[in-house]
């Protein structure tokens, strides 16, 4: 079975990195999204397993578009990463819809395929 991710960054070399990082842990890519809006339609439209969200977006920031995100029907695992230190409790992730928040640094030394596995 194959586990659909959408990348959402405002930087496309990024999203370049991240579509093949994920491709080599045997995720399927099906949308790439450089800002929120584009990102909410990305999911209604292809209904993934996952989102790998950017923190620091256009228009709405990571934060914004996970709670919009967590509003809809059936909504994606989502996974939030940036360059910046990161504050939360894993409690206010939660309340916000993110599963866990993982630095970009540290992308290549987590198991995403069990994080966006929607039996993971």
């Amino acid at each position: 079975m194959s586990v659909n991710v959408v990348v959402v960054d405002d930087d496309p070399g990024f999203r370049r990195i991240a579509r093949t990082l994920l491709t080599v842990r045997g995720l399927h890519v099906v949308a790439e999204s450089p800002d929120g809006a584009a990102a909410i339609a990305a999911v209604r439209e292809h209904r993934p397993d996952g989102v790998l969200l950017d923190l620091h977006l256009p228009g709405e920031d990571g934060l914004a578009v996970a709670r919009a995100l967590a509003r809809e029907g059936h909504p994606p695992r989502v996974v939030l990463t940036s360059t910046d230190p990161w504050a939360w409790s894993q409690e206010e992730l939660a309340d916000a819809g993110i599963l866990r928040f993982v630095a970009k640094d540290r992308l290549f030394d987590t198991d995403l395929k069990a994080l966006f596995s929607p039996e993971g």
